[in-house]
């Protein structure tokens, strides 16, 4: 049984991860509460699972997915840059448009990939071993690595530091002249296309892929980074990468475990919002809880 949550723990841990750090890039680094995610997830996934039935090789279909998620997150970026329309609505607006879009992508609700060769496969056949879940944890524990360090790398750059000070603030580093249009745009860009990179990815792993696999994504992806920072207090940009990645495995512990005591899975989503209420509700309460035991063992002496 522990050997079980372990592995269920770790393969989507990982698999959510790539969601995760793209949630951290548009929420914490940009400063932006971008709902595209719930529409660009399964975009991700409906633009892989259709090419990939129709032939595609699937290393091609999930590039292809990733500029689909590029091009969401740049129409977003555009909603609210050139027509000045709230952030908030922009993610929702674009979230909403691409539900449709992808009914229109696969044409009908949910494709199913169980006949179809995988990257994992691929991956498999070239290292010619099976493709077993041992492989599939390896193969995203080496994409989360990459996509750590380019993060990393590019938050220091002159625009990542550039799209860092939009976020901080706007109005001091637009009189500086910087084109905050441009890093919001940018930024928007990149997370959207990291969360159809990991929609592609989950639906190569779990064998489909479906039009309602992204509702409540937002949540999944801000839990994590709430976790990731509040168990690990990272103090620089790359910790706090791998941060929001731990985040994501203890997320999906809590959940593996919840699921094994007898959780009916349709309320992990009420349990997901239920927990980050709660991370996001302590560090308010831990101080009162300190002056209570305070005057308790004051009264006490």
């Amino acid at each position: 049984m522990l050997l079980s949550i372990t592995t269920i723990t770790f393969e989507q841990g990982l698999a959510y991860a790539l969601l995760a750090l793209a949630v951290y890039l548009s929420f914490r680094t940009l400063n932006f509460p971008d709902l595209t995610v719930d529409g660009s997830f399964p975009l991700g996934g409906a633009v892989a699972a259709t090419l990939m039935v129709g032939g595609t090789n699937p290393f091609v279909a999930t590039l292809a997915a990733v500029g689909a998620g590029l091009v969401a997150g740049t129409f977003t970026g555009l909603l609210n840059t050139k027509l000045k329309i709230n952030p908030l609505l922009s993610g929702i607006l674009t979230m909403i448009g691409l539900y449709s879009i992808n009914l229109a992508i696969m044409g009908r609700s949910n494709i199913s990939l169980l006949r179809i060769d995988s990257v994992f496969d691929k991956i498999a056949n070239v290292l010619g071993v099976s493709a077993s879940t041992t492989l599939v944890i390896l193969t995203f524990a080496v994409l989360v690595t990459l996509i750590i360090i380019i993060l990393a790398r590019f938050l220091h750059t002159n625009m990542g530091l550039a799209i860092r000070a939009t976020g901080d603030n706007s109005q001091m580093i637009r009189g500086l002249g910087v084109d905050t249009d441009k890093t919001k745009i940018v930024g928007l860009s990149l997370s959207n296309g990291l969360v159809a990179l990991s929609g592609a990815l989950v639906a190569q792993d779990q064998g489909f892929t479906d039009v309602g696999m992204g509702i409540g994504m937002i949540i999944i992806g801000l839990a994590s980074v709430i976790i990731g920072e509040s168990l690990f207090r990272p103090k620089t940009v790359t910790w706090t990468l791998v941060s929001v990645a731990g985040g994501s495995i203890v997320y999906r512990l809590f959940v593996a475990v919840a699921l094994r005591l007898g959780m009916a899975p349709g309320m992990l989503k009420l349990v997901t919002a239920l927990l980050v209420i709660a991370v996001l509700a302590a560090p308010r309460y831990k101080g009162m809880w300190q002056q209570i035991v305070r005057w308790w063992r004051r009264d006490r002496a």
